[in-house]
């Protein structure tokens, strides 16, 4: 039977059940990371305690038992965002390393001065930052899609930014900072349109929404495993097979290869030509169960109680005075980014980590859209599976006590 009962679920994780300056921890930073439930802990210390050993090189049982829940995990995150197949998943250390894969073995590959590439305002640093390098270094075309007044994306202006110079699309499905959902089927239609490729990140995306990379037909999907209640270190990048087998090896080393010489080396096949060295096993393995457990919850539970979280905490800010939420699209994550007029963000957090409720302030990496909301930072609080009403209205109460103290 699905997991419904959030009496439940948060027994499952430990890490919630202590105090913060003698409070009960009221943990609202899931955006940044989720807290991670016993049975992915159990699992990775499965590892250490049992299973040690590398994996696809030794002949002995524990390493064959290793490779062989390392594959299997490869089939389980296949599986989980409906990929033809597992050879078009490649372990990687997160979204960041994902998309610098992509960026420097398919862009510096495949991309030239002039070519464009389209990203939007709400992008993360780590789908900004590559992309900027490519800009020095080949001269490609950097091209931004903006948000219309309720904070979702312009998709009328990035229908006009299409051309046939467009190369790729680099778009996030699901926003960090202002909770924002994509229209990733239009958004593909348009790449399409004009043979351009389809980069998601999904690194928000995975915990909200069911992915499927057929139906989105993207070309490339980035997620990382610690924001899916998995480990740290671990991350995932999805490729059409048939990019995969074009592109270039991004780092050189042991595993990655068929043969070396002397003079010269070949290479493997994907996806094991992406994955040089000794790979995180563990974090392999840990995302592998954290995504069981994913799985585990009813998920149309999941999302009323999330939105109806999302509602009652937005609706009870404002009402406090003298808040200024940041978007207010209709349909979002539980994600609210926040300010108290005339006071520091990074105040308001402060405070409220003294009072034991977990929030996030800063610009959370997405400087770009900072200065288009024309502010410094906010104060960031993400619910996830396992916040309840009561986690909401320590919250509220900690931010109506901090803008008492600060004004």
């Amino acid at each position: 039977m699905a997991l419904n009962d959030i009496k439940q679920i948060k027994s499952l994780f430990p890490t919630l059940h202590q105090k913060v300056n003698g409070a009960d921890l009221v943990y609202l930073d899931s955006a940044a990371t989720t807290m991670k439930p016993k049975s992915v802990i159990d699992r990775i210390t499965r590892y250490y305690t049992l299973d040690n050993s590398n994996v696809h090189r030794g002949a002995h049982y524990l390493s064959q038992r290793g490779t062989d829940e390392y594959e299997k995990a490869r089939q389980t995150v296949a599986r989980f965002i409906n990929a033809q197949s597992e050879s078009e998943i490649v372990f990687t250390r997160g979204t960041t390393e994902s998309i610098n894969l992509i960026a420097h073995s398919y862009g510096k590959t495949f991309l030239k001065a002039g070519d464009e590439v389209i990203v939007s305002i709400m992008e993360h640093h780590a789908n900004l930052v590559p992309w900027h390098v490519l800009k020095n270094e080949l001269g490609i075309v950097l091209k931004f899609v903006y948000l219309n007044q309720e904070g979702d994306l312009d998709l009328v202006q990035m229908k006009n930014l299409v051309t046939s110079k467009t190369k790729l699309i680099s778009i996030t499905g699901c926003s960090n900072t202002l909770g924002t959902f994509t229209d990733l089927k239009f958004i593909s239609a348009l790449a399409k349109s004009v043979s351009a490729k389809l980069l998601v990140d999904a690194a928000q995306l995975v915990s909200q929404k069911l992915v499927d990379v057929q139906s989105i037909d993207c070309d490339f999907l980035v997620f990382s495993g610690h924001k899916l209640f998995g480990p740290t270190g671990i991350g995932v990048m999805y490729a059409k097979k048939e990019i995969l087998q074009q592109m270039p090896p991004y780092q050189t080393g042991g595993s990655m290869i068929s043969q070396v010489s002397e003079q010269s080396t070949t290479f493997n096949q994907a996806p094991f030509r992406f994955e040089a060295g000794t790979p995180h096993i563990e974090g392999v393995v840990g995302l592998m169960t954290a995504i069981e457990f994913f799985n585990s919850v009813d998920k149309e539970w999941l999302r009323t109680q999330e939105d109806h979280l999302l509602t009652v905490a937005t609706r009870e800010l404002l009402e406090i005075g003298g808040v200024i939420v940041y978007g207010s699209q209709v349909h979002k994550s539980p994600i609210i980014s926040f300010n108290i007029e005339g006071v520091h963000h990074s105040d308001v957090a402060a405070l409220l980590d003294q009072q034991g409720v977990a929030v996030r302030s800063g610009h959370h990496c997405t400087q770009p859209l900072m200065n288009y909301l024309k502010t410094s930072g906010t104060v960031r609080a993400s619910f996830s599976i396992y916040n309840d009403l009561s986690d909401v209205e320590k919250f509220v109460a900690s931010v109506k006590k901090a803008k008492d103290i600060l004004l």
